[in-house]
């Protein structure tokens, strides 16, 4: 792998640089000086509307992002990561979630191995279970049919199937509900189960090692309710695990270890990344919740936008240019954070799951040489569903002093049409996400305020700004497909980001030092003197407290 491009050196940044530094953002004139603005910043992408136009953007703007894409050689970073390279430097791995979801049709060999082949052959493994689940096929120790399926895994293993679990509910197979473990906080495995019946519960493992101390602790935790819940019952408890306890995982020695048959374990490959591993046997629980034909609409719309981005050009690229403009947004107008505002209920895990797929991937200080990095790098993604983030946070947005950019997510046709008086509640909806971008890219100017009748000594308390940039994103409705299709949007905008800063987007080290700290002090915690000497005096000090308020 070649050593990245400090982007700073380019012509395009320096060109960049001019831009910025000679603008004046003037949506409303841009808007009224060229009635074409919104066609030519707007695209389309499978079934995504994607409009740039309310974004701080000029021709001259996009075509010195394109140039920078070129010079720091995103397209050839792209087809590296297609063609199965390992562009993971630190891990020496591959980056092949675009894998997950080709067309059986396809073939790619990496490492010797065609891994389209074993994709498919994991796929129609899952898609088998998920039918003998759904069927009623598979039973409980009891001869039940499963009625709630649980699982159990931490990050990537748990933020992407609880996200779109609950993105497609209405898809889900009457009389099926799925639940998710996550926190090592025992409270939040006690509720998960509380009201269960073991007769009808099966639980899905997923650590690819088998050794992810949250999900083997809470894994131990289901285990030992189960048996317990089982024998209250009055229910002989042999061979009771592996009729209810399926594992995720590659580590066939361990699994049979916890007593689950290594015949039920869907494996997957160094080559995923957890935040990227939503469309692998990571989905298990999904493809028994929505079923097999729609787990596929699901992956076939991760590969629409897989080929698009595979395939244009950088002006024309929406998820290249999306990733380019936070890159304009970070490193030339210093925003920190960026907002996600789904307009759809059902999308409200979305913003908690980017945060992972971002900030993971590019809250990195050093370059995938090792050299530190020549710029700031990634933001703060944070945000909420539809109108209740009006009533919170939106003033910051509209009045405060920051730049925030932020993307609008709706879909045309909601699951649940609704009249309230007549009125169409999903159209009143729909009017707010208008509104909203429209305030922010336009504001409201002190003699608009005037004009209203305002008293003087509070009209500059009611006046906006406006130039505040947002993207707009329209759907037809909430489909699988769609979802996989926001998913892959994001994937590749990260991606973006982080090959123009020169960062490995694909590892995650940050995470280590504190799990690694947690292990070396959960003795202290526990009442070992000598492991407590060896903290430092806050530690100490908290550890001490705990203890004195621990009943």
């Amino acid at each position: 792998m070649l050593n990245p491009v400090d982007p700073t050196t380019t012509p395009a940044w320096k060109r960049l640089t001019e831009l910025h530094d000679t603008m004046t953002p003037d949506l409303r004139a841009w808007f009224a000086d060229d009635p074409e603005r919104t066609e030519r910043f707007s695209y389309e992408l499978g079934d995504l509307y994607v409009d740039l136009s309310k974004n701080l953007l000029t021709d001259d703007v996009r075509d010195a992002l394109a140039e920078l894409a070129e010079q720091v050689d995103v397209p050839g970073r792209r087809d590296a990561m297609y063609a199965g390279e390992h562009i993971n430097i630190t891990e020496d791995r591959a980056v092949l979630h675009t894998a997950l979801r080709r067309p059986a049709t396809d073939s790619l060999s990496v490492d010797g191995q065609d891994v389209v082949d074993d994709v498919h052959e994991v796929l129609e493994k899952i898609y088998a279970f998920a039918r003998r689940v759904r069927s009623g096929e598979w039973t409980g120790i009891t001869g039940k049919p499963i009625k709630t399926v649980v699982n159990i895994g931490i990050g990537g293993s748990d933020l992407g199937p609880v996200m779109v679990y609950e993105a497609l509910k209405p898809y889900v197979q009457k009389g099926l509900q799925c639940r998710f473990i996550s926190n090592i906080d025992p409270t939040d495995c006690a509720e998960k189960v509380a009201d269960l019946d073991p007769e009808t519960t099966l639980f899905i493992i997923a650590s690819k090692t088998f050794t992810t101390l949250e999900t083997l602790t809470n894994a131990r935790m289901a285990r030992d309710w189960f048996l317990a819940a089982l024998q209250a019952k009055g229910i002989e408890t042999d061979g009771a695990i592996a009729k209810h306890f399926v594992a995720v995982s590659t580590a066939l020695d361990k699994v049979a270890e916890f007593g689950i048959d290594p015949a039920n374990a869907f494996g997957f490959w160094n080559w995923v990344g957890g935040r990227y591993s939503v469309d692998s046997a990571v989905g298990t629980v999904l493809a028994v919740a929505i079923g097999p034909e729609n787990f596929a609409d699901f992956l076939s719309g991760f590969h629409t936008v897989d080929e698009h981005f595979a395939t244009k050009a950088p002006a024309e690229n929406v998820p290249m240019l999306m990733g380019l403009l936070n890159v304009w947004y970070v490193n030339f107008f210093k925003a920190g954070s960026h907002a996600i505002l789904p307009y759809a209920q059902y999308l409200h895990r979305f913003p908690a799951y980017l945060q992972q797929l971002t900030m993971e991937s590019n809250g990195k200080s050093v370059r995938w040489d090792g050299s530190p990095v020549t710029t700031e790098t990634g933001e703060v993604f944070w945000g909420e569903p539809g109108t209740n983030g009006q009533h919170a946070f939106y003033q910051l947005i509209h009045q405060g002093t920051q730049l925030i950019p932020a993307d609008f997510i709706a879909v045309a046709n909601p699951a649940h049409p609704t009249k309230d008086g007549g009125v169409d509640v999903h159209e009143l909806f729909l009017s707010n996400y208008l509104a909203q971008t429209a305030a922010l890219a336009f504001g409201k100017t002190a003699d608009e305020v005037r004009a209203e009748g305002t008293a003087e000594e509070i009209v500059p308390a009611r006046v906006f700004a406006g130039n505040r940039p947002t993207t707009s994103i329209l759907a037809p409705a909430l489909t699988p497909a769609v979802v996989g299709e926001l998913i892959a949007l994001y994937e590749h905008i990260t991606f973006t980001q982080g090959i123009v800063w020169g960062i490995d987007s694909f590892d995650q080290w940050g995470v280590e030092l504190g799990k690694k700290l947690a292990l070396e002090i959960a003795p202290a915690v526990q009442g070992d003197e000598e492991a407590l000497v060896g903290q430092d005096a806050s530690t100490r000090g908290l550890i001490a407290r705990y203890r004195s308020l621990r009943r």
